[in-house]
C-alpha cells in the first residue's frame, strides 16, 4: 500500500520558516515519571516563549490520547506507536518553523532515540525531569500511583513497569528542587545558550 505514495516536498522550507519567525524550530522531550512536573514545566516553558515572541506549542500525554491516540491502551506494543506517532507529530512542527514542547513518560531509552532520529542535529532536546517516586507519589492528585500500587492498574511506569532513566539528556531539571518558573528559566538560558532563540 505505501508504495504508491509519495513524499511532496514543500515549496516553503523549514528554514524559511525559521526565518520568517525569527528563531529556530526544535523539539523539548520532556520525559519522567509520572507525577514528576513534565507538562507544569512544558507548559511554563511554552508560557515564557510565548511572552518572548517564539512560537511554540505542548503536546501533552493526556491531551493527545484524547484524540490523535484515542485508540491506543497501554500494552508495551501501545506505548511504542504512541511514542512513534508524537515523533512523527513533533517532526511536522519542526518542520512548520515552531518549537513543540512534548510532556509524556515514554519510559524506554529506544523509543527515544527512534524518535531522534526523525531530526537533525540539534533539533532534538531530551529534557530529564528528575524527581524521586515518593514525591511523585505525593504529587498525585489522580491517585494513580496508589490505584497501581493496589494492582487496579498494570503496566504502571515506576511501579509494575520500567523506567529507563536517559544517559545523555541534553538537560536535567530536578524538579524537587526550586520553583516551576526558576526551572523554566533554566530550559531558556540552555536555548539562549545554543542560539536556538
Amino acid at each position: 500500500m505505501t508504495e504508491h505514495l509519495v513524499w511532496h516536498p514543500s515549496l516553503v522550507t523549514k528554514t524559511d520558516r525559521q526565518l520568517l519567525n525569527g528563531h529556530k524550530s526544535f523539539v523539548l522531550w520532556f520525559t519522567g515519571l509520572s507525577g514528576s512536573g513534565k507538562s507544569t514545566l512544558a507548559n511554563e516553558v511554552d508560557r515564557q516563549l510565548y511572552k518572548l515572541g517564539v512560537k511554540s506549542y505542548v503536546l501533552d500525554g493526556d491531551n493527545i490520547r484524547h484524540g490523535l491516540n484515542k485508540g491506543l491502551g497501554f500494552s508495551q506494543e501501545d506505548r511504542i506507536e504512541n511514542i512513534r506517532r508524537i515523533g512523527e507529530v513533533s517532526r511536522l512542527f519542526v518542520d512548520s518553523g515552531q518549537v513543540v514542547l512534548t510532556a509524556f513518560i515514554s519510559p524506554l531509552r529506544e523509543d527515544r532515540e527512534q524518535v531522534r532520529k526523525l531530526f537533525e542535529p540539534g533539533e532534538f532536546i531530551e529534557v530529564f525531569i528528575k524527581c524521586p517516586l515518593e514525591v511523585c507519589e505525593q504529587r498525585d492528585v489522580k491517585g494513580l500511583y496508589l490505584k497501581a500500587r493496589r494492582g487496579e492498574i498494570r503496566e504502571f511506569t515506576g511501579i509494575s513497569s520500567p523506567y529507563e532513566i536517559p544517559l545523555k539528556p541534553e538537560l536535567i531539571i530536578d524538579t524537587a528542587l526550586g520553583e516551576v518558573a526558576e526551572s523554566a528559566r533554566q530550559v531558556i538560558d540552555y536555548l539562549r545558550g545554543e542560539g536556538l532563540i
